[in-house]
């Protein structure tokens, strides 16, 4: 029997598993996709809020501001792309400028540093391509932009290197009270704990409800976004947002911190939980709404667009605690934007209930940190030329795009927790994320991860599952 299980590998449990294994703790995260980072939070805006957006004295406000506090250690200690641009709400209507001057005052209350209501002049020095109807924007210099991806898999693979057993394909169909705890069964067998954390998105809800009769309800709320090629990713320096109105938050623009710049998402609230196709009509909103507050974006440079779903519950707040009627379960639901942000603290306040219900002491093994994959655009030439020298793979461009190596692949498939799939491979390396999107090193990621794996090219798979490329050779006859 493990003391603790944690169901679902994005960003809040594997930030709750790294929190855990601070402690002496035998836990195990189960998660029913292939990799970790496969839902939620493989697909969103890679924000790192301020925190002026969520209601006063709510949960959602404390653990976004406690988040974006940590951000900056927690990516030089796990050793991710973060970097603090700062964020712009524009009001482009002086009639609703008191909506601006309420999110200041809110932002105030809820602790953020460093807000101030900023005029057209500084707007627009500021950003230049600012919208001409543009006249103020809430200006939040602690705002900033991450990479989700290796947000997520370094907080796992910490959490992994520091004892936490990591279960994929494994997706739990149901859940019993018994003696000491809680048994699982699952897809692939049955599990024992004696605490259960229902981190699972937006299949919380149905996780909850097979413990308590006092039913959840998470809605997917499906969001569609525009990426633009690196040549645009300097249209914007800041994340621009809209002014909140009554039609709704409308469209942001942000550069990325791999230099790409990303515009959306929208909020369309669907039932089908994996429903990550865009639609015509939402990529339509994109482009259309985004003139709103930043004029010329230049939309003919769109490379790919995707859509991601947000865990949405009713009373817009997160759901995280131990269940009175269900002791030992441990609920970390409702978890939408700013979810990303506040995900250190969210892991914080998950290990402490955890703590407390287990005892748990201190590991005094633990190691905080962790080193993300080699990138030797990052070295001299000199440094380079050494590396080459000593592992050629490293001389090897794979990804002709983004300039991803054979060397970078390899150390993606065989760190810990390591990429099984080409989109694993792209999580951890950005190959095939560049203007082609994957059309050309697709081929020979796929001869490198059947070579490293041991399998055969027909089981190599986009994401896990059915999503093999290859069903036959050329030479078999039907």
């Amino acid at each position: 029997m493990y003391d603790v299980i944690i169901i679902g590998a994005g960003v809040a449990g594997a930030a709750s598993a790294r929190e855990l294994s601070r402690y002496k703790v035998n836990a195990c995260v189960l998660e029913k996709e292939e990799d970790v980072c496969c839902g939620t939070s493989k697909a969103n805006s890679a924000i790192v809020h301020a925190g002026y957006d969520a209601a006063e004295g709510s949960l959602m406000a404390k653990l976004n501001v406690q988040g974006n506090k940590m951000m900056p250690q927690l990516a030089k200690d796990l050793d991710f792309p973060f970097l603090q641009n700062g964020s712009l709400v524009v009001c482009t209507d002086p009639e609703t400028r008191p909506g601006l001057e309420a999110l200041y005052e809110r932002g105030i209350k809820n602790g953020v540093e460093g807000l101030r209501i900023i005029e057209r002049d500084e707007l627009v020095e500021m950003e230049p391509n600012i919208s001409d109807i543009a006249v103020a924007a809430l200006y939040a210099p602690t705002a900033g932009i991450v990479c989700p991806f290796n947000l997520n898999i370094a907080l796992a693979e910490n959490a992994n290197t520091n004892g936490v057993e990591f279960r994929f394909n494994t997706q739990v169909e149901g859940i019993e009270k018994i003696e000491g705890g809680y048994r699982l069964q699952t897809s692939t067998g049955t599990y024992e704990a004696k605490c259960v954390v229902n981190a699972a998105g937006v299949y919380a809800d149905q996780i909850h409800n097979m413990v308590s009769e006092k039913k959840l309800t998470i809605v997917p709320r499906r969001g569609d976004y525009c990426l633009l090629d690196k040549s645009a990713g300097k249209h914007v320096s800041k994340t621009i947002f809209a002014l909140p109105t009554k039609f709704g938050k409308g469209i942001l623009v942000a550069p990325t911190v791999h230099g790409n710049l990303i515009v959306g998402p929208t909020a369309i609230d669907i039932e089908d939980k994996e429903g990550t196709n865009t639609t015509r009509d939402g990529l339509d909103q994109v482009i259309t709404k985004c003139a709103l507050t930043v004029k010329n974006v230049p939309l003919r440079q769109v490379i790919t667009s995707f859509a991601g779903l947000r865990a949405h519950e009713a009373g817009h707040e997160f759901i995280i605690g131990e269940l009175p009627e269900a002791p030992g379960f441990v609920d970390c639901a409702g978890i939408e934007s700013p979810g990303l942000t506040s995900c250190p603290a969210i892991g914080c306040m998950v290990a402490d209930i955890v703590k407390d219900i287990l005892k748990l002491e201190d590991n005094p093994d633990f190691v905080g940190t962790r080193k993300g994959i080699l990138d030797p655009e990052e070295l001299s030439m000199e440094e380079r030329n050494e590396l080459i020298k000593k592992n050629p793979a490293y001389g090897n461009i794979i990804c002709r795009c983004e300039m991803v190596t054979e060397g970078e692949i390899l150390d993606a498939i065989h760190r810990p927790l390591g990429a099984k799939s080409l989109d694993g491979v792209k999580r951890r390396t950005r190959a095939g994320m560049g203007r082609c999107q994957a059309g050309f090193c697709s081929p020979r990621t796929m001869e490198i991860l059947s070579r490293e794996l041991n399998l055969p090219m027909g089981e190599i798979t986009k994401s896990g599952g059915e999503s093999r490329f290859v069903v036959g050779t050329n030479k078999d006859r039907i």
